[in-house]
């Protein structure tokens, strides 16, 4: 039986969870499925493709519910926030998606998830196309970081801290009244905060125009 491109993308995600990205090779993913390399290329004929397909299975659960009857801001919120999650279920899942410009059902849903609600809210087609793309890069910058500390965040942020407290008060006052703050590890309200100032930004983008006209 001929093996199924989402059979490959499958236990290539089971192979990302246990090797990383740096760690997955046609090879590798050729032994998992126990067939020959030329079976994998039919499919995908090269690790690039490989990887389109992946970032396009991250994002498939995102934008399933309907979005039109929610104030735009919170449809932003919404898509920003379940982008996030389908990033943080599998390992270095936002690297997987950076760099992808796939073309699929599911990154297309998840773009009029996030057009439509501008589009209706008054932006232009410039500011809900490219801010659009912005939310997304902010997700993917921040989950990137949040997966770089790994599952038990085994980052010496402590030692950070310490490192920190140890500098001049003179040269860096202001980083130096943050430190606590700084390397504080509550990536939630992070995540928020983020999401909130650029709901914000967009806010003060599409009220712009109509405060001109008065």
């Amino acid at each position: 039986m001929r093996i199924q491109r989402d059979q490959i993308i499958a236990t290539a995600l089971v192979l990302l969870e246990e090797n990383g990205l740096d760690g997955l090779t046609m090879r590798a993913l050729a032994q998992a499925l126990q067939v020959q390399a030329p079976s994998l290329y039919w499919h995908f004929p090269n690790k690039k493709a490989l990887i389109d397909g992946m970032a396009d299975a991250l994002v498939e659960g995102v934008a399933r519910e309907p979005v039109d009857g929610l104030p735009w801001q919170d449809a932003i919120r919404l898509v920003g926030e379940q982008l996030r999650q389908g990033l943080l279920a599998h390992r270095d899942g936002a690297r997987v998606y950076a760099g992808t410009y796939v073309t699929s059902e599911n990154t297309l849903r998840m773009g009029e998830a996030m057009v439509g609600p501008l589009l209706r809210a008054g932006a232009s087609h410039e500011l809900a196309a490219w801010g659009s793309f912005s939310m997304m890069y902010y997700v993917l910058g921040f989950v990137m970081e949040e997966q770089a500390l790994g599952p038990d965040q085994h980052v010496d942020l402590a030692g950070n801290q310490a490192d920190l407290l140890a500098m001049s008060k003179e040269r860096f006052p202001s980083v130096f009244a943050c430190a606590g703050t700084l390397f504080d590890t509550d990536l939630e309200e992070r995540f928020a905060l983020g999401l909130d100032i650029f709901i914000a930004g967009l806010a003060s983008r599409i009220d712009a125009p109509k405060k001109k006209k008065r």
